[in-house]
C-alpha cells in the first residue's frame, strides 16, 4: 500500500495569478526525502529566487527526521530546484518583468519516487481581485447545488 504525498500550496491562487506551471526536480538530503515521504513538509510560506543562475525554493519547511541522527538537516535551509537552461532562462526574464514571482504550488512523489516540486510564474492580486475570486467560486458552489 504505497502512501501517496501530495502537499500544496492553499494561498497561491487565492493571493496570486498563475500564469505558468512546470515542473522541477529538487536537490535533496536523504533525511529530507524521508521527511518528505511521512508528509512533513510545508510550502505554504515558500518563495523561488535566482541566485546567479540557478533556481533554489527559500523558506520551504522539512520537519526533521524523527529517525535522523547527526546527519539530520536543517528544516528551512535553501534547496536547488532542477530545470533545464532553456527553462531557467525563460523564468528569468519573466522574473526580471515587474510583478511576476515564482511560487511552489504542489510537492509530490512521483512514480519514480522522486520529490518533484510543481512552480508556478505568478503575478500578485490586489484586494478587489481577491474579492472577485471569491464571489466566483461562491457563484460556482450555489450553481453545483442546483
Amino acid at each position: 500500500m504505497e502512501k501517496t504525498v501530495n502537499i500544496r500550496n492553499k494561498k497561491a491562487s487565492h493571493e496570486y495569478f498563475l500564469v505558468q506551471e512546470l515542473t522541477a526536480g529538487i536537490q535533496l538530503t536523504g533525511t529530507e526525502i524521508k521527511s518528505i515521504r511521512d508528509g512533513t513538509a510545508s510550502i505554504a510560506d515558500a518563495y523561488c529566487t535566482f541566485t546567479g543562475t540557478e533556481l533554489f525554493v527559500r523558506n520551504m519547511h522539512i520537519a526533521e527526521y524523527s529517525l535522523g541522527t547527526i546527519y539530520n538537516h536543517e528544516p528551512k535551509r535553501d534547496r536547488k530546484l532542477l530545470l533545464t537552461k532553456r527553462e531557467l532562462k525563460k523564468l528569468a526574464v519573466k522574473v526580471k518583468e515587474k510583478g511576476f514571482t515564482i511560487i511552489p504550488v504542489l510537492l509530490f512523489i512521483n512514480e519514480k519516487g522522486l520529490a518533484k516540486l510543481t512552480i508556478a510564474l505568478a503575478r500578485g492580486k490586489h484586494s478587489y481581485d481577491k474579492r472577485e475570486t471569491l464571489k466566483q467560486k461562491d457563484h460556482m458552489r450555489e450553481m453545483e447545488r442546483q
